[in-house]
């Protein structure tokens, strides 16, 4: 993998951007790939191509323009699936993002007072919210998986759990990998454990599908969401996978133009899959930077992302670790925590530390709760700093990061 041409793709990272800034130090060092990741000028040409020759809708028109949009969006929605191995293009619903995809979800599925949720004790806010309104309104259960001491996923509790629980559990909603430290639960596990006591599976793979291999048929999983704007593809758009059968049983969330093959002034006729679940026009610049993305990943390689991904944590957590100040967030196994380096500094506020970074050599990382408060209120701490790395970032940009930070912090 060619990293220095792969970086020329992206303006913010190119060669040409850094010839026209004053000096080298001032290029951008960007590590909030967890938040956002950048865009590849392929992403933004397919978009801006939509935009200029075919700026119209689809499925709605027997002209030209509506029909090359129908087949543009077909494109994508098949590209998608085969990024992820689904069965059928009609299995991927779009949504604005993973927590719509999750809320499609939660609003969807006719739960009754009683029933069980388990989730881990790390959720996303996205993961945890709907739920907890389900629990308000509805009254079902909610149950979570202590973590191991490492963070690591606690298998053994959750079989026990689910035995216990004797056939009550409606759904396990979890993170695949998680965004506060970069864990991956073991999915396939779950899903053979949750699906024997009769349990559905949910997976908010915002985390996982831009970094790992994402095989759903091999998983097994009922349900999958997903953002673009984590990998490489445009904000405000997402996709929820679902097996076919599952996504035939779910009511639906939201409903108008295109939901409805026919309507009368008293009744209405629901149109198939996927267009039940995509209400209204669609974004279709975003669906098809959302397939360019996805084209340029596997142009990358899953696995050859995942290697630089290590290499960079490793250099991260060989240099940083040996500070006793510094309190890393999950296992001390590069391995085990993807390209996510989250940490507490002792007396120092993570939101400062962030500020210095930004201010010193223009290093970007995240800090505060990561949409994770409840984990950090469990734990009484107010927040951490989190570098996140992508295939696009450098050892070199890792060096900088761990010297300024050594030379602001300790």
């Amino acid at each position: 993998m060619n990293i220095k041409k792969l970086r020329n793709d992206f303006p913010l990272l190119s060669e040409e951007n850094q010839k026209n800034r004053k000096s080298k130090k001032n290029m951008p060092i960007y590590f909030d790939n967890a938040c956002m990741s950048l865009k590849p000028i392929q992403v933004v040409e397919a978009m801006n191509q939509y935009y200029t020759e075919f700026p119209g809708c689809a499925g709605r028109s027997a002209h030209s323009i509506s029909t090359k949009v129908n087949d543009e969006v077909y494109n994508a929605r098949n590209t998608i699936k085969k990024f992820i191995n689904a069965k059928r293009t009609e299995e991927i619903i779009f949504t604005r993002n993973t927590t719509e995809a999750i809320n499609l979800v939660a609003n969807s599925i006719n739960f009754k007072k009683g029933d069980v949720v388990i989730q881990t004790d790390k959720e996303h806010n996205s993961n945890l919210v709907p739920w907890l309104i389900k629990q308000k309104n509805i009254g079902i259960k909610r149950e979570f998986i202590n973590s191991n001491s490492d963070n690591t996923f606690n298998l053994d509790e959750f079989e026990e759990k689910l035995a216990k629980l004797n056939n009550k559990v409606k759904l396990v909603a979890m993170g695949h990998t998680s965004n506060l430290d970069g864990t991956t639960i073991p999915a396939d596990k779950i899903i053979k454990i949750a699906h024997k006591q009769g349990a559905l599976v949910l997976l908010d793979a915002a985390q996982s599908a831009p970094h790992h291999e994402l095989n759903v048929k091999r998983l097994d999983a009922d349900f999958v969401a997903f953002s673009g704007h984590k990998m490489l593809g445009p904000s405000g758009i997402g996709a929820l996978y679902g097996k076919k059968e599952q996504l035939e049983k779910l009511n639906t969330f939201i409903v108008g133009g295109d939901t409805v093959s026919e309507t009368t002034q008293n009744s209405f006729k629901l149109e198939g899959l996927p267009n039940k679940f995509e209400a209204g026009l669609q974004d279709y610049a975003g669906i098809i930077g959302f397939g360019a993305a996805c084209k340029y990943l596997n142009k990358v390689g899953i696995k050859n992302i995942a290697k630089q991904e290590f290499k960079l944590n490793s250099l991260m957590t060989e240099e940083l670790l040996e500070f006793s100040k510094l309190n890393l967030i999950g296992p001390k196994d590069p391995k085990l925590r993807g390209g996510i380096f989250n940490f507490m500094v002792d007396e120092i506020d993570p939101h400062q530390i962030a500020i210095m970074l930004d201010q010193s050599k223009n290093i970007m990382i995240r800090s505060g709760a990561h949409c994770n408060h409840s984990w950090f209120n469990a734990h009484k701490l107010k927040g951490s700093a989190r570098a996140s790395t992508y295939f696009y970032n450098t050892e070199e940009e890792v060096e900088t990061f761990v010297e300024t930070l050594k030379k602001i912090v300790f």
